[in-house]
C-alpha cells in the first residue's frame, strides 16, 4: 500500500521575523547600524488598554450642550512671576528647526496658537518664523547649546532644560550634513553641510545639585518672569521627577518611548526607555509624596495621537500632554498623496522615517527649498488648529460621560484596564474585577 504525502507548509519564525532578517542582511552589507526618525514601533502596552467608566446610576454625567467642561491649564505657577495660560491641556513638543523645514515650523506656530496652546523650539535656537506665528513659546535649553542665547531665552515664554527625551533617554541628537544649510549652519555655529551630533549630557552640571544652580542662573538672566520646565526621557521617572522639583523645576515634562525624534539609532529607540503608560503614575507619585502634584506641573508625551489619550493622561494625573509626530502628520506627514514619492525612497506612506535624509516629499523634515514649497504653512496651520480642536473636544466628551465639570477632574477611579501589564502600570483595576496587580485580591 501507498501513502501519498502533502508537504508540511513552510512556516517563518517569530523571532527571525522578515523584518528582523532584512535587518540582519542590511548590517552585514554595510556595517553600520541603522538610523531613523520617529518613536518606538513594537507594541507596547498603551493608552488602547485602558478604558473609561461613563456615568450611569452610581455617576451622574453632564449635558454636552448645556453645561460646561473646562480644558484651560495654568502651568509655571510655582515660582514664575509670569506663568503660561493655555487653553487646552494639549502642547507642541520640541521639534528643531533644522530638523523641519521653516515652513513647518511656521504652520506649527499658527495652528498651536490657534488653538489656544504653546510650541517648543528644538535643538538649534529660535527661528523668527516661530516666534512670530506663535503666541506662547517654550525654549528649550539643550546640552548642545546650539543657537542658544540669552536674548532668545528672555523672547520665549518659558524655557524647557532637556536632559532627556523618551526615544534615546541617556543619548544624544543627530542632524546629518544634507540638512545643514547655510541658514541652519549660521544659527547652529557650526559650518555647513557637516554632520552635528548633540550631547548626551549638559555640558556645565553633572547632577541635581548643579542642576538648582542652572535653573537658578536661568531665573536671573529672565528675571525670574518664565517658568522653567525640565524635559525628562521615561526611565526612573519616580526618582527623576522627585530630583527635578527638588531642583525647583516649575514644570515636569516626562517623556515615554513612543515619543519620536529627528534621527537616532533604530536599537536605541526600540530597546531603551520605558513606555508611556509605564512612566506617569510613577512621577505622579513623586509629586504626591512631596505635596506638590498640580502645584509642579507635569506634562507627559510620547505617542498621544488622539481625545482618548489625553483623557487617560490626565486621569492618571498629568496636568497636560505635548505631541509631536501626531502634530506632523496634522500638517501633511507621510500624507498617502505623496505614495509614489514614498515608493521611489524605498518606503511607503505611513512608513516613512528617514527624516534625517532631508528627502521628505512632504516639505516637513526637509531643508530641500523646492521640496519645503509644497507645504502652504497657512494650510497646514490650518490643519492642525483643526485636529487639536477635535481632540480638546474629545477629552470634554469623555469627561463630560464621567462626570466632569473640567478634564482636570478626571481621576484614576474613572479607569480600568484591559490587560494585566496596563492594569500593573496606570494602577487601576482589571476591568470585571477590583483588582490591581500588586495591590490585593482579585
Amino acid at each position: 500500500m501507498s501513502y501519498q504525502t502533502s508537504p508540511t507548509l513552510p512556516r517563518k519564525s517569530a523571532t527571525f521575523d522578515d523584518y528582523t532578517l532584512s535587518e540582519i542582511r542590511r548590517a552585514a552589507t554595510t556595517g553600520i547600524y541603522d538610523i531613523r526618525g520617529g518613536g518606538a514601533k513594537r507594541r507596547l502596552p498603551h493608552f488602547d488598554d485602558l478604558l473609561f467608566l461613563g456615568a450611569s446610576i452610581s455617576r451622574y454625567p453632564l449635558e454636552g450642550y448645556r453645561e460646561r467642561c473646562g480644558t484651560d491649564v495654568v502651568l509655571g505657577a510655582r515660582h514664575a512671576k509670569t506663568p503660561i495660560t493655555l487653553k487646552i491641556p494639549i502642547t507642541i513638543a520640541g521639534m528643531s528647526f533644522g530638523s523641519l523645514s521653516a515652513n513647518a515650523k511656521d504652520a506649527i506656530g499658527r495652528g498651536a496658537t490657534a488653538a489656544g496652546t504653546s510650541t517648543t523650539t528644538g535643538d538649534g535656537g529660535m527661528s523668527a518664523e516661530e516666534r512670530g506665528q506663535s503666541q506662547t513659546l517654550v525654549y528649550q535649553y539643550l546640552p548642545s547649546r546650539y543657537g542658544m542665547n540669552p536674548d532668545d531665552l528672555r523672547k520665549a515664554d518659558a524655557i524647557e532644560i532637556v536632559v532627556g527625551q523618551g526615544a534615546k533617554p541617556g543619548g544624544g541628537g543627530m542632524l546629518l550634513g544634507q540638512k545643514i544649510t547655510d541658514r541652519v549652519a549660521a544659527m547652529r555655529t557650526l559650518p555647513k553641510g557637516i554632520d552635528q551630533r548633540s550631547a548626551c549630557r549638559h555640558p556645565d552640571w553633572t547632577g541635581p545639585d548643579d542642576l538648582e544652580i542652572k535653573i537658578l542662573e536661568l531665573r536671573e538672566i529672565t528675571d525670574w518672569e518664565k517658568p522653567i520646565y525640565v524635559k525628562i526621557g521615561g526611565a526612573r521617572p519616580y526618582y527623576d521627577v522627585a530630583l527635578a522639583v527638588k531642583a525647583g523645576a516649575d514644570v515636569v515634562v516626562v517623556d515615554g518611548m513612543q515619543g519620536g525624534t529627528a534621527a537616532t539609532q533604530e536599537v536605541f529607540i526600540e530597546n531603551v526607555g520605558m513606555p508611556t503608560l509605564a512612566c506617569i503614575r510613577p512621577a505622579v507619585q513623586a509629586l504626591q509624596d512631596l505635596g506638590l502634584h498640580r502645584k509642579v506641573q507635569l506634562i507627559v508625551s510620547g505617542g498621544i495621537r488622539n481625545g482618548a489619550d489625553v483623557a487617560k493622561a490626565l486621569a492618571l494625573g498629568a496636568d497636560a500632554v505635548s505631541i509631536g509626530t501626531a502634530a506632523l502628520v496634522a500638517l501633511g506627514d507621510n500624507d498617502p498623496a505623496y505614495e509614489a514619492e514614498y515608493r521611489a525612497l524605498g518606503t511607503t506612506a505611513g512608513a516613512y522615517d528617514d527624516w534625517h535624509e532631508g528627502r521628505d516629499p512632504a516639505g516637513i523634515t526637509t531643508q530641500d527649498p523646492e521640496l519645503m514649497a509644497r507645504l502652504d504653512p497657512v494650510l497646514a496651520g490650518r490643519r492642525l488648529a483643526n485636529y487639536l480642536k477635535v481632540m480638546a473636544l474629545e477629552v470634554q466628551t469623555i469627561a463630560r460621560a464621567c462626570g466632569k465639570n473640567h478634564v482636570h477632574n478626571l481621576e484614576p477611579e474613572d479607569l480600568c484596564a484591559l490587560t494585566v501589564e496596563a492594569a500593573a502600570m496606570a494602577r487601576v483595576p482589571l476591568a470585571g474585577t477590583s483588582w490591581i496587580p500588586g495591590q490585593g485580591p482579585v
